[in-house]
């Protein structure tokens, strides 16, 4: 599964950089879905990252310009850097894996981590 962290309480108008790192396994072929899931609401997707040497990237329209999802081959990591938070965006955040290319739908996405929380208040 992976492993999320990076979350925490911010006001709004700051800025949190999430990570997610696997265990056991490498993202060579799969692209890295984040999702996040308030209180009582279902889990949405909030970015992804394509598989590929040229990704292609997906944002939910309430977080393009905001936030900005990358991978390090490298490191084996995927990151979600977010700017300009707000209330709204306050939520458990979690990322998995799907093969090859990106869906909004968490239902063709495994191995999801136990998630982050990411709190937005003033």
């Amino acid at each position: 599964q992976f492993v999320e962290a990076g979350g925490g309480l911010v006001q709004p108008g700051g800025s949190l950089t999430l990570s997610c790192a696997p265990s056991g396994f490498g993202l060579g072929y799969y692209a890295v879905g984040w999702f996040r899931q308030a209180p009582g609401k279902e889990r949405v997707g909030v970015a992804c990252i394509t598989a590929g040497i040229v990704a292609s990237y997906y944002y939910e329209p309430s977080v393009k310009g905001r936030f900005t999802i990358s991978r390090d081959n490298t490191n084996n990591t995927v990151y979600l850097q977010m700017n300009s938070l707000n209330p709204d965006d306050t939520a458990d955040y979690f990322c998995a894996r799907k093969y090859w290319s990106c869906s909004n739908d968490p239902s063709g996405f495994s191995n999801w981590g136990r998630g982050t929380q990411v709190t937005v208040t003033s």
